[in-house]
């Protein structure tokens, strides 16, 4: 299928997400039992046994907790990119506060991997017009965070970068390019479908079709998923929103499996070597 299938995985821990933020504070991080080793041991997997190489955007907090999973990812001939370090929405950190996360994120990965660090990509996609300013100051040469969707109420907007159905990549400042989640157009507007929990909910050959329909309008794909959404083990949080609930539960069972099938039925590449075939980095 002609199209660059770009495979990306956020790695954060199931505690850290903010559909479960009303019951589990910052603070209580550091009593939690990590499962993001596991689970992420479990994705390597899979992309072991199809060759297929994808991008890590790693929190930083994690990387202070589990560097050898992250040396694991990198050797194993992944791409290392930033998630930020404390997963806080951009929108509500001042501009000093947004810079010394990121700061300390990409410095906390390029002192395992002995690499640059080019890529970031927002907690819950919450970019922002001056966050891409500061990302080109700090030397990224690409955000993955722009979700052009009307479905969700946390995600960022820039008005400066083209949402035009046949665009999926884009530059937004001199040096650096905006590699967005994809959307599928229906009635005019963006229907999710980067993968996460539209990836989780719906059945399988109506994602792939998905897949293949915005392969063909614009030429490349990049798929995004978490590794606690494929940990059905993990613990139940009560006290959250029933919408927040289903957000964070539903598909949790079916999605290693969909997984396999996805890296199985595309030829996925890193973020970065997608941008290269293309010969823009």
């Amino acid at each position: 299928m002609n199209g660059i299938c770009m495979l990306s995985f956020d790695v954060e821990d199931y505690f850290q997400v903010d559909n479960l933020k009303g019951a589990i504070k910052k603070s209580d991080w550091n009593r939690k039992t990590l499962r993001v080793e596991e689970n992420t041991e479990r994705i390597l997997n899979i992309l072991d046994k199809y060759k297929s190489k994808a991008t890590f955007f790693v929190l930083g907090w994690i990387a202070e907790k589990v560097p050898n999973l992250i040396s694991e990812i990198h050797k194993a001939g992944h791409e290392i990119a930033s998630h930020g370090y404390g997963h806080d929405l951009i929108y509500r950190l001042s501009e000093g506060e947004f810079q010394k996360d990121i700061r300390r994120s990409k410095r906390l990965l390029e002192e395992i991997t002995n690499e640059k660090v080019l890529g970031y990509r927002a907690p819950n996609f919450s970019i922002t017009e001056r966050a891409l300013d500061i990302l080109e100051e700090e030397g990224f040469r690409y955000d993955s965070s722009l979700f052009p969707s009307v479905m969700h109420d946390r995600y960022g907007k820039v008005s400066t970068v083209s949402l035009d159905k046949k665009v999926g990549i884009e530059k937004a400042r001199g040096n650096l390019y905006e590699v967005m989640i994809p959307t599928l157009r229906f009635l005019g507007k963006g229907i999710p479908w980067g993968g996460g929990a539209y990836f989780r909910i719906l059945p399988y050959q109506v994602y792939a079709a998905g897949v293949r329909r915005i392969l063909n309008n614009q030429g490349s794909f990049v798929f995004y998923l978490h590794p606690w959404e494929i940990d059905p083990e993990q613990p139940k949080v009560k006290g959250i929103k029933l919408n927040y609930r289903i957000r964070h539960y539903t598909g949790q069972k079916r999605a290693e499996r969909k997984l396999d099938q996805l890296v199985e039925n595309f030829k996925f590449t890193t973020i970065t070597d997608g941008l290269r075939s293309l010969n823009l980095l």
